[in-house]
């Protein structure tokens, strides 16, 4: 069984597939296979363009975990998204040294739900989990996930609204 983690950036993922690591698992972090796949560099948002497509039909089907903000464009059999707060996925961008311009990009996609609208277009909703991370810790997420992946915790998905943020300086 193939599971996907993803998420706009900062909401956890590799830090939740560490711990997943840790515990056992095999856990693929997918900007690992995408050197092959990469058209372009845009150096004006910062970002590699890939051939989404063609990664995605020849990726194969692994036993365990593939983590990565486009994992829901894989086949997976269940797929969990990791959210988080606005305001605090700024701030932990801007850690990580993102530009101005990066970290509210990926800010206005949080708040208006592009992972989850794309994962829910690709997937069933019995597929699918979603998870605030704002103020979570990484071990019980990877519980939540555990479960999730054994089918002990039911789908799961948009009671999370961060649209109050839409238009707000964070």
């Amino acid at each position: 069984m193939m599971i996907g983690i993803t998420g706009t950036p900062g909401t956890g993922k590799s830090s939740i597939a560490e711990e997943l690591r840790k515990r056992g698992y095999n856990v693929v972090a997918l900007t690992s296979t995408i050197e092959p796949y990469i058209i372009e560099k845009d150096r004006e948002r910062d970002t590699l363009v890939i051939d989404e497509e063609r990664w995605a039909r020849e990726f194969p089907n692994l036993e365990g975990y593939v983590e990565g903000h486009l994992a829901h464009l894989l086949t997976c059999d269940r797929i969990v998204i990791l959210r988080c707060r606005p305001d605090v996925l700024a701030s932990r961008l801007r850690n990580r040294g993102y530009s101005e311009e990066k970290v509210l990009e990926n800010v206005e996609a949080e708040a208006c739900d592009v992972i989850l609208i794309e994962t829910l277009e690709a997937y069933h909703d019995s597929q699918v989990l979603e998870i605030d991370t704002t103020n979570q810790d990484i071990p019980m997420c990877a519980g939540v996930i555990e479960k999730f992946s054994r089918g002990e915790i039911a789908p799961s998905f948009g009671s999370t609204d961060w649209s109050d943020f839409l238009g707000v300086s964070v």
